[in-house]
C-alpha cells in the first residue's frame, strides 16, 4: 500500500494509489432512511482503502474523500436533503473554509432555493486578499446574517472553528455547525466551548469504522 499525506483541506491526499469503496457491512448502526441513503453513497464513492498519513500525523487505513459525494449530483441532493432538515428556518447564509466547504455550501444553497428557502452562500479564504473590502470572505455574506458553518469532512474541527471565528468577526451569528462526516472526536467539544450547536450528518462509527481505522 502507498502512503499519502493530507495537504490543503483536512482530508485531501497527495499522490499514492488507493481504491474507492469497501465491502458491504451488515452490522452498521441503524440510521433514518435519508441518512442511510447518504451513508451508502459515501461508502460507495468517498471511501478509499490504503495506507495514509493524516494531517494530524496519525496513520490510517481509510481515507475519506467526501467531495466524491458532495460533487456528484445525486450525492449533492442527498447532502442537501439531510442538511436542510437541520438548518434553522431563520438561517440566512451557509459557508465555511474553502475548499472543503464550497461544494457543500453552494449545493445546499442552490437546492434550498428550489424549495423556497433563501440561503446565501460564501467562502472563507485561507488568507486575506490584498485588495477588496471583505478580507478573507468571498460571496454573499452580510453583517448580521444568521450563519450555518459547514464542511465536507473533519478530523479535528480546526477548519470549522476558524470559519466560525472569521464570520463572527464580520458581525454574523453562527447558528449551526454541520458537515457530511465527522471522523474525529474533538469537534463536538470545540463547538460546545464556542457555544455553537453542532450536528454532523454522519460520524465515523456510522460508517462502520473504529477510531483505529
Amino acid at each position: 500500500m502507498t502512503a499519502a499525506r493530507f495537504v490543503g483541506s483536512e482530508n485531501q491526499p497527495r499522490g499514492g494509489a488507493s481504491r474507492y469503496g469497501r465491502p458491504a457491512m451488515p452490522d452498521l448502526p441503524p440510521l433514518p432512511p435519508q441518512l442511510d441513503a447518504l451513508r451508502r453513497h459515501v461508502l460507495e464513492h468517498s471511501v478509499r482503502r490504503g495506507d495514509f498519513v493524516l494531517k494530524s500525523g496519525a496513520r490510517s487505513s481509510v481515507f475519506l474523500d467526501t467531495k466524491q459525494t458532495a460533487c456528484r449530483p445525486d450525492g449533492n441532493v442527498l447532502v442537501a436533503d439531510a442538511m436542510l432538515d437541520l438548518v434553522p428556518e431563520d438561517a440566512t447564509a451557509i459557508g465555511g473554509l474553502t475548499m472543503g466547504a464550497d461544494p457543500v455550501a453552494f449545493g445546499v444553497a442552490a437546492i434550498a432555493a428550489t424549495r423556497g428557502r433563501q440561503l446565501r452562500s460564501f467562502s472563507v479564504r485561507k488568507e486575506a486578499k490584498g485588495h477588496g473590502v471583505t478580507g478573507r470572505l468571498a460571496g454573499a455574506l452580510q453583517p448580521g446574517d444568521r450563519v450555518v458553518i459547514t464542511e465536507d469532512t473533519t478530523t479535528r474541527g480546526t477548519s470549522l472553528m476558524e470559519a466560525v471565528e472569521v464570520v463572527r468577526e464580520y458581525g454574523c451569528e453562527v447558528v449551526l455547525v454541520t458537515l457530511i462526516v465527522d471522523r474525529g472526536e474533538t469537534c463536538a467539544g470545540l463547538c460546545e466551548a464556542a457555544n455553537v450547536p453542532y450536528r454532523p450528518l454522519l460520524t465515523w462509527p456510522d460508517l462502520g469504522f473504529s477510531p483505529d481505522d
